[in-house]
This record gives structure tokens, C-alpha cells and sequence, in this order.
């Protein structure tokens, strides 16, 4: 079953049902399914590995003893399937006990469905979803690599379907970045902000090429750690490490930032850091209360930063996405978080990336900011990636790829100054006293300003009213030709 097909079924399905409105609860419906349909295809494997294996599931609820499409037609289905359902499945999963002694694999079970809801009120057509995501055997290697492309189709629809884009960020860039930062076996490595996980998904299809002993396996099961404050994400992320063979997702349910940052100690450090931290949040008094004075910024995005540098190792190494706001912000929040990185830590590079990015969610411009805690910066790179060539923007049809960060992989190595047609600045290295005396405004080799000619208002409106009767005029043209075609038909 193709990705596009699969979606396409779901998707129609789904549009018949009363109780769904929209993508996001579409998608927030089937996360939980996807989760209990891969999570029972990983038991089946624990229980083959381990004769004493025993499910946190209780009986009757497991995915196996419920959902199959039994061939004598007894399947559950309509307001039986219904009433299971909301009266039985979901409350039953959320009163899991759990303890400080049970294991990630089988506490995830119940983090997974705190915040689970049942949206769809038709058990018919809830039924023909569930035959439509038993028809992929995640155990078979080809269904298996299907399946991950379903899933990355649909995390990429998380884009468009309103908030929840939040918590997507384009494969390419989650590649890009853990292919720069090179994690190894035997590190740790965190997102603070995890989302569905795909900064941690794109470090282990880096890792598993190493993997060559069952030591390297081992590694390879602990390497990643994420926290994820919203429940549909979580349980996105959550899955999405099953898929990858993880079985022990070491993924907290939570939020990273209620913690008084002094209090980590080593053992709460990682390796590598790489995230892309929520933009435009606001935090309460009480949270802003865990950071210095000095740090306590009003945005989301500031307070995860000054998180990064309490929790990152010596020798450790960041890849983060900001926005433009930090690079030229000059509140006192700001000008702190900048003046630390620049004395605590060695920021080497800034990638300046193309709008769009994040197209359709936002139009917020964005960075790549890239340190490391080696000792303090002598000189900080910046590069700016402008639009591949064929481009005036980038799309949920026409998104980002790896291929277009060629050429900042070819410059990584040998860097150099480059200047445009126009004389401005592609890539420069500046010291930190030429920052500090650019009074930390870190927007450097940024994007030349489109200027467009300002007109007197009455010339304006005649611009525009003409503009208007051209585009209705085409509009109308459209359409009768629309109209042609349909009544050749009949």
C-alpha cells in the first residue's frame, strides 16, 4: 500500500465521521492507534526474546485480541467497538499503575494515553480504520519501510493542520543537522523540545550504520533523549522510536524548562544537544523563576537556549533553530544569552536560512546556530543559504531537501568570505569584540531587503484597481473555459 494511498483512505474514511473536525483531530485520533497497533507488532518480539515477558497491557486490550478483522464476520464494529472504546480501552490505559521501578518500555503505555481521545462517534467507520492500519505487518521488512514513510507523510501533514505544525520540523533540516554534528555510538543525545521526534529519528539512522556488535546494539537502544510537553506529539514521538527499534524510548512526558536549571548535575548532561525549540511562547513567572536573573527572558525560545548550556557536557556540541528575533533582539535577556555563548561556549558558525522553511506554518525567518563548550569563541562564521535555484519559496508540495544544503557542506570545510552581485555579504567570520561592538546584533550576511516603490495614494488605487480588473478578467476566462470542458462531457 502506497504512502499516498494509505493517507488518501484514512483521510476519506475519516471525513464521513461526525465526531472529526479538522486534520489536527484526525491526526490526534490516529496517533493512538498507530501507537497501540506498532506497540503490540514490538511485544510479540519481546516475547519471543524473553519467556517471562509480561505486558503492562491488561488482557482483553492488547491490539491482537481486539482489532484483527476476524473472518466469521464477529468483529468488534459499530456501537459495540464504540462503547469498548470510551469505556473501556482508553479509561483503563490511562489508570496504568506505574512505578519508579517499572521499566521506560512499559511505562510509556500510560504517558501515551494521559491526554488520548476517542473523536470518532461512528463504530462502523472507526472500525474500517482500524482494517485499513492492520493491512501494514510492521514485522515484514517491506511493509516495515512502508510504514515509515507513512508515518513520515504523516507527521508531515502535522504542518498544515493547524497548531500541531509546531511540532514538525522538516526532515531536511533534522538531517542536516545531526549530519553536522556526527553523533557516535556511545554518546548521548537530547531534544529538549522533541516534538514527534524527528531530531532524534534522523541521529539514529546515523547511529544504526555503526551499529556492529550487540554492545553497539545496546548503545544504539540508550542513545537518544527527548521531552515533550504536549500529549499528541509525545505519543507521535514515542512510535516513531518504536519504529526505529528503540525499545526502551527514553522520552518524558513533561515540560524541560520546570526545573531549576542550577540544580543538573553531570548525569543530567548530554553529548550533543540538537532542537528546535517552540517560537513565540511565553513562559509564567514561576517557570521564568528556574533561570538566572539574568536569563529570564520572556521568550519560549531564550529560556530553552539557557537551557542548552546547563545541560550540554564539556566538549559537548549544539545544532538549535532561532528565529531572527534572538540574532538582532537587544533586550537584556538577549544581549546575556548572546554575551555567555560567545565567553562560555564556542560559537562557530550561524546558518542563515531561507524563508519558508516552515511553510505553511509559519513565515518566521530562521537560523542555525551551531556551538560547542571547547572554551570560548575566537571567531564566529556566518553563511547565508539562499533559495535553491528554481525557487521563489518552499511548500508543503515543494519543501526543503537535503540536497539543497550542498552548499553550505561544501563551504563547511573550506571557509571563505563570499560576497553577491550586489557586494553584500554571503559568509564572513567576525571576532567577539567586533560582535560586541555591533552591540550584539547578530544579524549579519543576512537576506538583501526587497524594497518596493512607494506610490502616492491616488496613483496606488488606480494600480491596484487596474491590477484588480486584469486578475478578474483572468479569473473569468478560467472559468469559461472550465465551463467548455464540462459541457463537452455531457
Amino acid at each position: 500500500m502506497a504512502n499516498t494511498q494509505f493517507v488518501k483512505r484514512i483521510q476519506d474514511i475519516m471525513r464521513n465521521d461526525p465526531g472529526i473536525n479538522g486534520d489536527a483531530q484526525r491526526i490526534e485520533q490516529l496517533s493512538w492507534i498507530l501507537f497501540l497497533k506498532v506497540y503490540d507488532d514490538r511485544e510479540m518480539i519481546w516475547e519471543l526474546d524473553d519467556d517471562e515477558y509480561t505486558s503492562i497491557i491488561p488482557d482483553g486490550l492488547h491490539w491482537r485480541e481486539w482489532a484483527p478483522a476476524n473472518k466469521d464476520g464477529q468483529s468488534l464494529t459499530g456501537d459495540e467497538l464504540l462503547d469498548f472504546v470510551n469505556n473501556r480501552l482508553l479509561p483503563s490505559l490511562k489508570k496504568i499503575t506505574v512505578t519508579s521501578d517499572t521499566p521506560i518500555s512499559k511505562s510509556i503505555v500510560k504517558d501515551a494515553f494521559i491526554d488520548a481521545n476517542n473523536y470518532m462517534k461512528n463504530g462502523i467507520l472507526l472500525r474500517q480504520v482500524i482494517n485499513v492500519v492492520n493491512d501494514v505487518d510492521v514485522t515484514d521488512p517491506k511493509d516495515r519501510h512502508l510504514f515509515n514513510d507513512i508515518y513520515e507523510g504523516i507527521l508531515k501533514e502535522l504542518q498544515s493542520a493547524g497548531n500541531s505544525g509546531e511540532f514538525y520540523t522538516p526532515r531536511a533540516l533534522t538531517d542536516f543537522i545531526a549530519k553536522t554534528l556526527q553523533p557516535k555510538l556511545g554518546e548521548r543525545v537530547a531534544d529538549l523540545a522533541c516534538g514527534t521526534g524527528g531530531f532524534l529519528v534522523s541521529t539514529l539512522n546515523i547511529l544504526n550504520k555503526q551499529v556492529k556488535t550487540v554492545e553497539d546494539r545496546e548503545n544504539y537502544n540508550r542513545a537518544v533523549f527527548g521531552i515533550e510537553k504536549k500529549g499528541q506529539p509525545y505519543i507521535l514521538a514515542v512510535t516513531n522510536l518504536l519504529l526505529h527499534d528503540v525499545d526502551n524510548p527514553d522520552i518524558i512526558h513533561g515540560n524541560s524548562l520546570e526545573k531549576r536549571v542550577t540544580d543538573y548535575t553531570d548525569k543530567d548532561k548530554f553529548d550533543v544537544i540538537m532542537m528546535n525549540p517552540p517560537f513565540g511562547g511565553s513562559e509564567l513567572p514561576v517557570i521564568k523563576q528556574n533561570f538566572p536573573t539574568d536569563l529570564q527572558s520572556s521568550e519560549t525560545a531564550d529560556l530553552f537556549l539557557a537551557l542548552i548550556m546547563y545541560r550540554l557536557k564539556d566538549n559537548g556540541r549544539v545544532g538549535v533553530i532561532l528565529p531572527d528575533g534572538f540574532l538582532f533582539g537587544n533586550d537584556d535577556a538577549k544581549i546575556n544569552l548572546k554575551k555567555r555563548m560567545l565567553n562560555a561556549f564556542n560559537l562557530h558558525t550561524i546558518i542563515r536560512l531561507p524563508g519558508s522553511i516552515f511553510s505553511p506554518y509559519t513565515s518566521i525567518d530562521t537560523n542555525i546556530l551551531f556551538f560547542d563548550k571547547t572554551g570560548p569563541t575566537k571567531q564566529t562564521w556566518f553563511y547565508r543559504l539562499d533559495m535553491p535555484e528554481g525557487y521563489k519559496h518552499f511548500s508543503k508540495t515543494r519543501p526543503m531537501k537535503l540536497e539543497h544544503f550542498k552548499p553550505v557542506e561544501e563551504w563547511w570545510n573550506n571557509r571563505h568570505e563570499i560576497q553577491d552581485d550586489a557586494g553584500n555579504y554571503k559568509s564572513k567570520a567576525y571576532t567577539p569584540q567586533e560582535l560586541a561592538d555591533n552591540n550584539y546584533n547578530f544579524d549579519l550576511c543576512g537576506f538583501p531587503t526587497e524594497t518596493e516603490e512607494v506610490l502616492p495614494p491616488e496613483e496606488l488605487m488606480s494600480k491596484y484597481k487596474e491590477e484588480r480588473v486584469k486578475l478578474n478578467t483572468k479569473i473569468d476566462q478560467t472559468l469559461s473555459k472550465i465551463k467548455a470542458l464540462l459541457e463537452e462531457d455531457d
